[in-house]
């Protein structure tokens, strides 16, 4: 790295959420460090998009693993990275959802508001990571 380089920086913040705390407390937490960043002001359209992600990543490991939910968010400058970590080493699949169903649609919702997401399982369970940049980068999503 030569002295006109910019070090490399990275915002980052941890939550465990028990199952106990509920889904909204994830959703303030969340929103109130997009504040932080600025991203409600700049960027509300990708800053509810976080929110709604963090909603259905807590709600999935609360119902479907039974387990509690570490929430992190890390900020690199580049992308705003969501991951969730559950008990469950099951990977999570999309669902085909009815019209009529209340649920199975949280995988397609993050798949279409993201810029891209994976899973990983460990043996302690696994972590969905979902990745999220503002709109006014070069290359970043483009958002109505």
């Amino acid at each position: 790295m030569n002295a006109q380089e910019p070090a490399m920086k990275a915002l980052g913040w941890a939550r465990t959420l028990p199952v106990a705390s509920g889904v909204r407390a994830g959703r303030v937490w969340a929103r109130r460090h997009l504040d932080e960043l600025g991203w409600t002001v700049s960027a509300p359209d990708t800053a509810d998009a976080v929110v709604l992600t963090v909603s259905e990543l807590v709600t999935n490991a609360h119902l479907h693993a039974r387990s509690d939910a570490d929430l992190v968010l890390t900020w690199d400058g580049t992308c705003l990275y969501v991951s969730v970590h559950d008990s469950s080493a099951q990977a999570p699949r999309p669902r085909e959802a009815g019209t009529d169903a209340t649920s199975g649609r949280g995988l397609a919702l993050i798949d279409a508001l993201s810029d891209g997401w994976r899973a990983r399982t460990d043996r302690s369970g696994k972590t969905v990571t979902v990745c999220f940049r503002p709109p006014t980068r070069p290359g970043g999503p483009r958002r109505a």
